[in-house]
Parts: structure tokens; C-alpha cells; sequence
């Protein structure tokens, strides 16, 4: 092999791999959906369910804070309001992936308030995510409740890649309950 067609190979090598690199990471990331609408499969997300020792109300106007009143400063790094109605926002939320990416979902957010949040993903590392939370209450306080459907394309390529973004996606939304949990609680103690 000539030298000059070795530089050839080497520079489309190059070329292919940094297109891999950045397709994965955009894909990964969410700033490359995928919506092909061929061969999708969807999977169920939870349910989770979380007994809150706080009235249904706290519980509503601590999830529906981030995105109907003032932000705190800890949101700011995770949620970003993009565009605000009366009952629905569109919302950039960040998730740390590791020390080097972020996964970045644009999502509806409609309020049917004191017992539901439903959540309808605009723009992320899937083609189709629905969620809820929906509020019960009870005696000792609220039962809040999530579930959703998450969907991917291309068959069991895709079955495959949602099994990997379902366990994050997942990861993220108890960490979020049990954030929840703690802060409802601690706000219902106080008064």
C-alpha cells in the first residue's frame, strides 16, 4: 500500500470514527434524537409508589415549584423552564452522566392540580416518554405514585439501547422521589 492511499484510509478511519464519537454522544446525550417511527417498542416505566407523611398539597406545590414559581438555585442546575402557560411549561432537565456528559430532555409538564403531573418528552436520548405522578390522599399523608411507557425504535436495537436509557432514567426519577419525600416531610414538620 502507497503512502498516499494509507493517509487516504487513515484520514476516512479518522473521519468514520469522530462521526461514531459524536453520533453516540449526541445520541446519548439527547442533542441527536432518533425519531425514525419504525420498529418501536415500548416498555413500562415503574410503577413506583412513595408514602409521603405530608398533605397532598405540599407534595403538589413541591414538585410544581421548579416550573410554576421561582426556581431555588439547587434546581437551577436541573431543571430549566423554557416556555410557561397556566397549567403546562416545556422544561430542559439535565441529568449528569459521569464526569464528562450531561443528557439534556426537553419535556411538556401539565399540572392537573392537587393530584396529578404529567410529564411528555419532547426531545431526548428515546423517541417517546410519558409519565405521571399522580397523588393520592391518605390518613397518614399522600401516596405518590409514578409510572409511565418509554419507547424506542429499530426493533431489538432499540429494545436494547432502552433497556440501557430505562435503568438511568429510572435511577434519576427515585432520586428524585426520595428528594421529594425528604423535603415534603421536612416542610410539613415545620408547620
Amino acid at each position: 500500500m502507497t503512502g498516499h492511499r494509507f493517509a487516504r484510509l487513515a484520514a476516512w478511519a479518522a473521519g468514520a470514527a469522530a462521526v461514531g464519537v459524536g453520533g453516540w454522544a449526541g445520541l446519548v446525550s439527547g442533542a441527536l434524537p432518533a425519531d425514525l417511527g419504525v420498529g418501536r417498542r415500548t416498555r413500562r416505566l415503574g410503577p413506583r409508589t412513595v408514602d409521603i407523611a405530608a398533605p397532598r398539597g405540599v407534595v403538589f406545590d413541591l414538585i410544581a415549584q421548579p416550573y410554576l414559581g421561582r426556581t431555588t438555585r439547587a434546581m437551577r442546575e436541573k431543571v430549566k423552564v423554557l416556555e410557561r402557560g397556566s397549567d403546562m411549561v416545556l422544561a430542559a432537565h439535565y441529568t449528569p452522566l459521569g464526569d464528562r456528559w450531561t443528557a439534556v430532555t426537553v419535556e411538556t409538564v401539565r399540572f392537573t392540580r392537587p393530584e396529578r403531573v404529567d410529564f411528555r418528552l419532547v426531545r431526548g436520548p428515546v423517541p417517546y416518554v410519558v409519565e405521571s405522578f399522580t397523588l393520592t390522599a391518605q390518613d397518614a399523608g399522600t401516596r405518590l405514585v409514578y409510572e409511565g411507557v418509554l419507547g424506542t425504535d429499530l426493533w431489538r436495537a432499540g429494545q436494547w439501547w432502552g433497556q440501557k436509557v430505562a435503568g438511568r432514567w429510572e435511577e434519576t426519577v427515585a432520586a428524585s422521589l426520595a428528594s421529594v419525600q425528604q423535603e415534603a416531610e421536612r416542610r410539613a414538620a415545620r408547620r
